[in-house]
């Protein structure tokens, strides 16, 4: 019934990967099951035959959807099953998409769905390092287009070794961890975190990852060749006309070429391209004979912008805003921003501007993380918002985009990698990113001004991180090539690579490269991150310039944290039954406590807004454990009165009998008048009954004693 084909990839160092292609999911184009050690992925890939009309793009769509079942568990959610994607399972479809996208023709314009779905997990193996390798062996075993195979791998430093898709457990420890992507030729694709790292060490990894890159790669051709799949459909998508092309490029080149040369900001160049065309058609218009087509014209047109862009960097070295090639916009920095804010900054280098808070919590602030392979909390996280506005278009708010998601990654590990530890910071951080102007880099304008943010609201961070966007123009006919620093948008639109490094002084702490091209050499990679570093060291004095060290003082409105360890015997009190106590406390003090038991012990945390709210909390607190001592004076409060006496609390919790002989050394007739409930008296605790463990005390040996009258 079935006709399974197989493929076993041994890299060195690492676990062995199965590909099985012709049991599941035959009805698809493509469809593998990809298995290491008891990890499963189910990859398939469904191409439309034609392209919708006018699309001149490829509608590419990439899902990955972990199972719940495949760990063994059951949904957190209400509804009880698998819902919307979640983060971590988006960040895993745009690092598969990252790696597809460049490997398609450029004129193939069809829809393709690849669906990507864990059926099988295993606690020590990753699954975001296997599921571009499932997705291209889905495409290698279809007959849908595709320039491939591609592949990706994680590369860890694990002891000063670099080490091929490690065991879970041993990640942790790494000092360095990337996901790298590409052929059997060229890497397409880099993400990742690092300890501080040098610029060597991260060339160092991407070259062995390379190498495991194209054993992969060749067990795909061989899996094709043998499933007989190396015949791909034809298509014809794009309508062209070499001739129309030519015209166009001749006729307006030089405009073109002068709007890009004059340095113009990016509202200048797009009147101005804006200008060229309209005429352009104008002139087609008026000659009714002409029947161009005219939606060629603005296709080509855009060709123009491309040729002309790329070839004033390479010829006259010289950017479409004016700026060397090396050069960094214009920064300024501002923190303390926001009055209301524990932290916040403003940071804008030329016309991207990131608003960044820095918010502190509690640990009833922590971010709850409901996945098949990971249940536990999250102290710090990052939000980055990119509304419309920011580039001057109309878009509606539905919620976090993909990009957004994937940007607020990139910018959270940058800055997780500086946090300090929990006995030195026990607050939950979240910061939010809302970028307000964006033409290019607003993902790293949000790591310099989150960094920025959480010291000016006093996280002692272990040091200032920034980041920068790098370019690249490269021309295989002639051989140059031109590395940019602090790209623009439209030079991330025309250039070739989108390479994003961020770090401190010492070195790098995170990376996301793309490329559009076939051929990066590891001269260009270096001349990148050199470039890079000191586009990184100039950011950094800037941004020590508005704020050179960490705030010591938190802001006045933000949360104070207390932490303090009791018995585990007393947590019952302290909580009280159905919550009594624990909340009085909160509601009387105005703090926030927490109390969780690790061990024999119960571990208690406070925050509070104020030093009197805290000391109260923490003073009711001790009174709860507290084991009362004979012979030491307590301020009590008057609980209630009775005839012969009044029951005082000494200590949270803790009340004595404050007989009536015992309040003054006259001898009071009767009660009434002498307290009144809730009045705060002194007391000493003179015994405890060993039988009933009750407590007596005395306030009159707290008072002068009077003199006996001299007898006659």
């Amino acid at each position: 019934m079935f006709k399974v084909h197989s493929q076993t990839i041994q890299v060195p160092g690492s676990k062995d990967i199965t590909i099985e292609t012709g049991k599941l999911a035959r009805q698809a184009d493509g469809s593998v099951v990809l298995r290491c050690g008891n990890a499963m992925l189910l990859a398939t890939v469904v191409a439309r035959t034609e392209a919708k009309e006018g699309v001149d793009f490829l509608p590419l769509s990439v899902d990955y959807q972990e199972k719940f079942a495949s760990a063994g568990k059951i949904p957190g959610s209400f509804q009880r099953r698998e819902g919307r994607l979640s983060d971590n399972e988006i960040l895993i479809c745009r690092l598969v998409d990252r790696a597809l996208r460049p490997i398609f023709p450029k004129d193939y314009h069809a829809d393709v769905q690849v669906m990507i779905s864990m059926i099988s997990a295993d606690p020590e193996v990753s699954p975001d390092a296997l599921a571009a390798l499932a997705a291209s062996a889905a495409l290698a075993v279809s007959d849908i287009p595709f320039n491939g195979p591609v592949s990706e791998v994680r590369v860890a430093k694990i002891n000063g070794a670099y080490v091929i898709n490690p065991d879970k457990s041993l990640i942790a420890g790494a000092s360095l961890d990337l996901i790298i992507a590409g052929t059997a030729e060229n890497i397409n694709m880099v993400e990742g975190e690092a300890d501080e790292v040098s610029e060597l060490e991260m060339i160092e990894a991407i070259k062995v990852g390379h190498d495991a890159i194209k054993i992969h790669c060749a067990s795909q051709k061989a899996l094709a060749e043998a499933v007989g799949s190396t015949v791909k459909r034809e298509y014809s998508h794009e309508t062209n006309d070499e001739a129309l092309e030519a015209k166009v490029i001749a006729d307006l080149y030089d405009e073109v070429y002068a709007i890009g040369a004059a340095g113009f900001g990016k509202d200048g160049r797009k009147e101005g391209y804006a200008a060229i065309l309209d005429a352009y058609l104008a002139k087609l218009s008026e000659n009714e004979d002409d029947d161009t087509d005219l939606g060629l014209v603005r296709k080509y047109f855009s060709s123009v912008k491309y040729k002309a862009s790329r070839d004033l960097v390479l010829n006259e070295r010289k950017r479409l805003d004016g700026r060397q090639l090396t050069e960094i916009r214009p920064i300024e920095c501002e923190v303390d921003y926001l009055p209301g804010a524990h932290g916040s900054a403003l940071f804008t280098r030329g016309e991207t501007q990131s608003l960044s808070t820095t918010t502190v919590g509690t640990k009833l602030d922590e971010q709850l993380i409901d996945q098949p392979m990971f249940n536990g909390y999250s102290k710090f996280y990052l939000h980055y918002n990119f509304p419309g506005f920011s580039t001057g278009e109309v878009k509606p708010n539905r919620g976090a985009s993909r990009r957004e998601i994937g940007h607020g990654n990139l910018a959270q590990r940058s800055l997780a990698k500086v946090m300090p530890s929990e006995e030195e910071n026990p607050y939950t951080v979240r910061i939010v990113s809302d970028i307000l102007e964006s033409n290019g880099s607003s993902s790293m304008a949000t790591v310099c001004a989150g960094c920025l943010s959480l010291m000016d609201a006093g996280i002692p961070i272990k040091a200032p991180v920034s980041g920068i966007a790098m370019g690249l123009i490269t021309d295989t006919e002639s051989g140059k090539w031109a590395v940019l620093s602090d790209i623009l948008g439209d030079e991330d639109h025309l250039g070739d690579m989108d390479f994003k490094v961020t770090g401190t002084e010492k070195g790098i702490v995170a990376c996301q490269m793309d490329i559009k091209v076939e051929g990066l050499s590891f001269e260009i990679v270096e001349q990148a991150l050199a470039q890079a570093k000191d586009g990184r060291l100039h950011i950094l004095e800037k941004m020590n310039a508005a704020l050179p060290n960490v705030r010591t003082e938190m802001k006045s409105h933000a949360p104070r944290a207390h932490k303090m360890t009791i018995d585990r015997e007393f947590i019952g009190a302290i909580i009280g039954p159905g919550g009594k106590v624990i909340q009085e406390m909160q509601r009387e003090t105005g703090a926030t406590i927490n109390i969780e038991e690790v061990g024999n012990q119960g571990v208690i945390s406070i925050f509070a807004t104020s030093g009197e709210s805290m000391d109260d909390a923490v003073g009711r607190i001790k009174g709860i454990v507290s084991v009362p001592e004979v012979g030491t004076v307590y301020d009590a409060k008057v609980k209630s009165i009775q005839p012969f006496g009044a029951f005082v609390e000494f200590l949270p919790g803790k009340e004595g009998l404050l007989h009536i002989s015992e309040i003054s050394w006259e001898r009071l007739p009767s009660m009434d008048g002498v307290f009144e409930s809730g009045e705060e008296i002194q007391v000493k605790l003179t015994e405890v009954d060993r039988k009933t463990g009750k407590f007596r005390l005395s306030r009159k040996v707290l008072l002068p004693r009077p003199e006996r009258p001299e007898s006659k």
